[in-house]
């Protein structure tokens, strides 16, 4: 195998990792407000598993950035997850900051948001460089 099949195959497998990693946080994020939710209106003790289940995706984002830098995907996306990384960040500063946390549900509406931007515009990508490969063969 060349050099350069290698390459491209890192780059293949990088692409689609961000995408799965991608809608991976969507899911995570639509489960941690559902976890939020049960705690708001059934029982107090899910608030426990709810600052518990972040520490399972909260560092998807950071790994989606280095999926997008070994992937060559665009600027746009790498910032994006750097974004998500930031945002994450910010939820662990408003549920502590006194102050602060009547903002904890717009930042993870926001997150929520942009991971589902991220994702959809990451499958397009992809799934348009896989119709170009097969073009092109």
């Amino acid at each position: 195998m060349t050099s350069e099949n290698k390459a491209g195959g890192r780059v293949r497998f990088s692409c689609i990792a961000f995408v799965c990693l991608a809608w991976g946080l969507v899911a995570c994020v639509a489960i941690q407000t559902f976890i939020a939710g049960l705690a708001v209106f059934t029982n107090p003790i899910h608030w426990f598993r709810h600052t518990v289940f972040v520490h399972i995706f909260e560092y998807l984002p950071l790994f989606m950035l280095l999926f997008a830098w070994i992937g060559k995907l665009p600027a746009r996306m790498r910032w994006e997850s750097g974004g998500l990384l930031l945002l994450i960040f910010s939820q662990y500063m408003t549920a502590n900051l006194p102050g602060a946390g009547a903002m904890h549900p717009v930042v993870a509406l926001i997150m929520f948001w942009l991971s589902i931007a991220v994702a959809k515009r990451s499958t397009r990508f992809i799934r348009r460089a896989a119709g170009s490969e097969r073009n092109r063969a």
